[in-house]
């Protein structure tokens, strides 16, 4: 999960969003019900784990919650052949939206499924709300038959509770993904996320119950430990504990999104584990996706903060910011913001969501336009009650200005 931020803009803060939720509950009963009771009974064959702190388990001490050991070499061959018949049976998708907070819910995802994202992220659940709440179930997690490859992420700390909550969702997507790669305060408070990592034998209690639990695949999206021993002894635990995929954003739990990702430490991952690895960061347009993919020999990529800002990224699109002025190599792809706005919309028209959700994604594919013309921008902050029809009136009122804020592709060379 990436960082959140607020950014404030002629007196409103608005979220700059990036892993939640929408408010889908009709479509949701009409397609996609979710059992509120009668779940199957919860296995125990794994106990349950008191949570602790990160001063009761350093993060050095591997060797009590990772051991390999001959008697245990056949099941994970076996199971290692199952997560790669699994990646296949999907087609194995390299291009995928990241997990994203009040960002990467149905709309959006399928907004980045039209320009090529070949599967995509829920944003983060918390599992101990979702197997409570049937009101925040059907508020938070929406699909259609469309939205596949589905990632479903939850949050958690407490194995019975995360199998529980995973129970609710595994018919209805390809992955139920645990979320260890959360580095905000909220998830120190929590004790989840990337916080976590301070107690490797919950982690591990984690993957196994979900492993050993559910039909569907079991994966998680982590983030480097300082030392690259310690990350691959990591990444070797989760395997062991019935992890089928690993996405790594390739950052300690202390950095953020300005300092570049480490690629060679996730081409180590990659070369290290026997199951399908993704990458997480430094994705900004296709040239990115291609040298990411042949740095680090992953099976695929996650793009998060650059689809906020161009959701039609995968499909070869980018902004004149990654465009150097002169270059006659690219070419207007016929595509801009506002175009992308309408879709966007139009999608939410079919999949409701939350206003604030909406705005969010407004600022996010309209920011240059408004920073050209704060006026436009003044008049949507004061706006009280919004409409789909105030913000089609606005794009029209933007491009009636006469600046365009293209997508370019690369010119294809005869």
């Amino acid at each position: 999960m990436s960082q959140t931020c607020k950014k404030r803009l002629s007196g409103l803060i608005l979220p700059n969003v990036m892993t939640s939720t929408n408010d889908l509950s009709a479509f949701l009963i009409q397609t996609h019900s979710l059992p509120s009771n009668g779940l199957r009974r919860l296995s125990t064959l794994s106990p349950p784990c008191r949570r602790r702190s990160g001063a009761d388990f350093p993060k050095s001490n591997f060797s009590n919650a990772y051991s390999s050991s001959s008697s245990t070499e056949h099941r994970h061959i076996r199971s290692e052949e199952k997560a790669w018949a699994h990646w296949r049976k999907l087609k194995q998708p390299k291009l995928i939206v990241a997990p994203m907070y009040d960002a990467s819910e149905l709309p959006f995802r399928m907004l980045c499924r039209k320009y090529g994202a070949e599967a995509a992220y829920t944003p983060m659940l918390h599992s101990r709300i979702f197997a409570e709440s049937n009101k925040y179930r059907s508020k938070e997690f929406t699909t259609c038959k469309e939205d596949r490859p589905l990632f479903v992420q939850f949050c958690g700390n407490d194995p019975e509770i995360l199998l529980e909550a995973a129970y609710r969702v595994e018919s209805y997507c390809d992955y139920v993904d645990i979320n260890l790669g959360c580095p905000q305060r909220i998830a120190r408070t929590g004790n989840y996320g990337a916080f976590l990592m301070d107690d490797l034998p919950l982690i591990k209690s984690l993957v196994t119950k979900l492993a050993t639990n559910l039909t569907t695949p079991v994966s998680c999206k982590i983030r480097l430990f300082p030392s690259l021993h310690d990350t691959i002894n990591y990444v070797k635990l989760l395997e062991d504990s019935g992890c089928s995929l690993i996405a790594v954003h390739g950052r300690t739990r202390d950095e953020r999104t300005k300092e570049r990702a480490n690629w060679d430490a996730i081409k180590s991952v990659k070369s290290s584990v026997k199951i399908p690895v993704l990458a997480n960061g430094n994705i900004r347009h296709m040239d990115d996706v291609e040298k990411c993919l042949e740095v680090t020999g992953v099976d695929g990529v996650m793009s998060a903060e650059a689809l906020l800002d161009n959701p039609a990224l995968f499909g070869g699109f980018r902004s004149g910011d990654w465009v150097v002025e002169g270059d006659d190599g690219f070419e207007d792809g016929g595509v801009d913001r506002g175009r992308l706005v309408v879709e966007y919309l139009k999608l939410c028209e079919k999949y409701p969501v939350k206003m604030g959700i909406i705005v969010s994604h407004i600022y996010g594919m309209l920011g240059k336009w408004f920073d050209l013309h704060p006026d436009v921008r003044d008049d949507f902050n004061k706006e009280k009650e919004l409409s789909f029809e105030y913000i089609y009136r606005m794009v029209d009122r933007l491009r009636a200005r006469g600046v365009q804020f293209p997508l370019y592709v690369k010119k294809i060379r005869s």
